[in-house]
């Protein structure tokens, strides 16, 4: 349980980074803006033009009666609407991490800075192309396992009373679990770490990984949510990924007390033991 609260707290401080730092803050949200005008473009095109591209897909019912024809066509043009809206959904953190990779890594790095005791931050010696290539190969990956998860889920979904109480739970469980690792790869991917790596590192503290994630996916499922909490939760992640790694990082850096981020506060070694500077 104290794993599952210090999980929240990362999240918490991300957030609280990032309303301490405005002009870094409005630079992380660029991304979201962009997937989401991207995914709104998508989703008001298919709205347009969706029972066209269903008429257009069924050429068998041409000849069908009314109001059969209208029925079928109108269920499948909700479902392929619905359809992509969730796809949108599960998509948008990979897709917005992508776009942002410059952003979020520039980002992460002023994070790390900031709490490190040095003043310092692990850097890339990777050219963008390579990291763009990296980062969308693992998000693939990423996918791939979390639609797996979701056949299974949805397979159980239609057990008795299992299926409508304990499987949404898992579910929740299992969407913070991968939203965790698509946000600590920003800041994990920069130290080098392989996505077995961290899939391993994140098992290794799932209850801080699910205090973390869970939360933020279900604040994600608001409309518009996801765009305005990137940032902190790019920070929080950042900050989440120094313990996973035993790090050290200056205690009260996310707090808003004013302290120099190299000179003042304390430090806490991974043991969780204070050492003054």
């Amino acid at each position: 349980m104290r794993d599952l609260g210090a999980g929240f707290g990362h999240l918490l401080k991300g957030q609280r980074w990032v309303a301490r730092h405005g002009k870094s803050y409005g630079f992380g949200l660029v991304p979201g803006l962009i997937t989401l005008v991207l995914y709104v473009g998508v989703l008001v095109a298919l709205a347009l033009w969706g029972e066209d591209a269903v008429a257009w897909a069924t050429p068998f019912a041409d000849d069908w009666s009314s109001p059969w024809l209208g029925l079928f066509r109108g269920f499948l043009t909700a479902v392929l609407f619905a359809l992509t809206l969730l796809l949108a959904v599960l998509t948008f953190t990979a897709v917005t991490l992508l776009v942002g990779q410059p952003f979020y890594e520039a980002l992460s790095e002023r994070v790390d800075r900031d709490v490190s005791p040095d003043g310092t931050a692990p850097e890339s010696d990777l050219p963008l192309w390579r990291e763009l290539w990296i980062s969308g190969r693992d998000s693939l990956r990423i996918l791939v396992r979390a639609a797996v998860w979701g056949v299974l889920l949805f397979a159980l979904g239609f057990v008795p009373v299992v299926g409508q109480t304990v499987v949404p739970v898992i579910g929740f469980f299992v969407t913070g679990f991968f939203l965790t690792e698509e946000l600590t790869a920003v800041a994990l991917q920069r130290r080098g770490v392989e996505l077995r790596d961290r899939l391993a590192l994140l098992r290794s503290r799932k209850t801080l990984v699910w205090g973390f994630g869970t939360p933020l996916g279900l604040a994600f499922l608001v409309p518009f949510v996801a765009v305005f909490l990137m940032p902190g939760a790019v920070a929080g992640a950042t900050l989440l990924a120094r313990e996973l790694l035993g790090e050290e990082t200056r205690e009260g850096a996310t707090e808003p007390s004013g302290e120099d981020p190299v000179s003042g506060g304390a430090l806490t070694d991974p043991a969780g033991r204070d050492r003054r500077l």
